[in-house]
């Protein structure tokens, strides 16, 4: 079905509330969405705060952060449809919230619009409405939770969040945040020296099988912003443990465009942007009871790299892969895979990086096409959290020689002269100045 039929035939998503229960150190959330009389969702998480737990002696304080995390996980349920009105039954939000919240959507799907060749615009492609004896939600109340000397960092897997971790860590104490744990995920913290889950502050959070039922049946589907989910979970991390800081591990690199010249970016909740925007509405709305921020932030991926190339205890567990994941793998054949290749390779000599990756990627002609996107020789960047054109061109530009018969780089090297040849090269070559 098209965008147009799909709004027509669903003209309205509710969000129709919530509900949650604490069995010792456990929390379990789920939420109530409906689109129309026939389509309903309760997705349900549980946090397990395990040893960190410092619950706050009113249970009420947490749930306008739930009523939070629920706007942003309405989301993915959402774009099923995409129906233009939005019905919020728990509380009210005023017009400022409305539009942080419609801001937030709209960036934040940028890229699903662009993938389904949605035609829409900010103003028409959602309307909030409410119920009008529903409370204000900027009239509830929040927990305190004061400074310390503590950090949480949530762990992904990748070489990211590695540098965050093993830097952080000489200078306070740091607790792991893992949502949905897995191989890498705990092979990381376990080298981090957190080694039981007990020491690991776990979010497990399902997504309903109708979801995948709708996707199956033609229902729209495509990318949302998990980083502003992970943001509003973080929020609720700080209020359950009393640790207010969050030390994300997001690098200069996401502020860029996926689609050159526009506003698209699939690492938009990534961005410094949303992270400004965030702090904002938590400190505006949330009673600064969180403080988020990107240790990385200004740090480019290549400055990323060398750092973590030297941890090679982490050499052959760390995996950026979405592809693989469930195997634990680099499935050797996505942009994130090639992206980490290159980006690590002026660090890591090349024996040690077949061995981490299980293949020479430098050397499998298969992936040119991918080469051009990560290297701004195709108009359009890989839709995945990979570095800017110009580290990947630095990157390459640093093996020349020490790779210079992988098939890759000679792939590189005569795609430049060829677009040369043909006075192509300022128009593809979008590298920032």
């Amino acid at each position: 079905m098209s965008f147009e039929d799909l709004r027509k035939e669903y003209p309205v998503f509710s969000y129709n509330g919530y509900s949650y229960s604490l069995d010792q150190h456990n929390l379990t959330i789920q939420f109530d969405f409906s689109i129309g009389d026939s389509i309903r969702f309760t997705p349900t998480m549980e946090l397990r705060a395990g040893r960190y737990a410092q619950y706050p002696s009113d249970l009420k304080e947490l749930e306008g952060i739930i009523f939070h995390i629920g706007m942003i996980e309405l989301i993915s349920y959402w774009k099923c449809t995409c129906s233009p009105t939005l019905l919020i039954r728990p509380y009210r939000l005023n017009e400022e919230e409305q539009l942080w919240w419609r801001k937030l959507y709209w960036y934040g799907l940028g890229e699903f619009f662009y993938q389904n060749h949605i035609d829409t615009n900010h103003e028409k492609f959602l309307t909030f409405a409410f119920d009008e004896e529903a409370p204000m939600a900027d009239a509830l109340p929040y927990p305190h939770v004061a400074e310390s000397d503590r950090t949480i960092v949530p762990i992904g897997g990748g070489k990211d969040s590695v540098v965050t971790l093993e830097e952080l860590r000489v200078k306070k104490e740091v607790v792991p945040f893992i949502i949905n744990p897995r191989g890498a995920t705990l092979a990381c913290a376990e080298k981090a020296g957190f080694p039981n889950l007990e020491d690991i502050l776990i979010l497990k959070r399902e997504i309903p099988p109708r979801l995948l039922e709708l996707n199956k049946e033609g229902f729209l589907n495509g990318h949302t912003p998990f980083s502003a989910m992970l943001a509003f979970y973080s929020v609720l991390i700080s209020a359950v443990t009393g640790i207010r800081d969050v030390a994300l591990s997001n690098e200069s690199s996401a502020n860029e465009p996926t689609v050159p010249g526009t506003s698209i970016n699939h690492q938009y909740s990534k961005s410094l942007e949303f992270e400004e925007d965030f702090r904002y509405y938590v400190d505006q709305y949330m009673n600064s009871c969180n403080h988020y921020y990107s240790y990385l932030r200004p740090l480019t991926e290549l400055q990323i790299a060398e750092r973590f190339a030297k941890y090679p205890q982490y050499f052959h567990v760390f995996k950026s892969c979405n592809a693989g994941s469930k195997e634990d793998k680099w499935c050797g054949r996505c942009a994130k895979c090639l992206f980490a290749y290159i980006i690590l390779s002026p660090f890591i000599d090349d024996q040690t990086m077949i061995e981490i990756f299980g293949d020479d990627l430098l050397n499998n002609q298969e992936l040119a096409p991918i080469l051009d996107q990560l290297a701004g020789m195709a108009y359009v960047k890989p839709f995945d959290c990979v570095g800017t054109v110009k580290e990947v061109n630095e990157a390459l530009k640093r093996i020349l020689e020490s790779r210079k018969d992988k098939a890759l780089v000679k792939h590189y090297l005569n795609k430049q002269l060829e677009l040369l040849d043909n006075n192509m090269l300022e128009e593809y070559y979008n590298m920032a100045p």
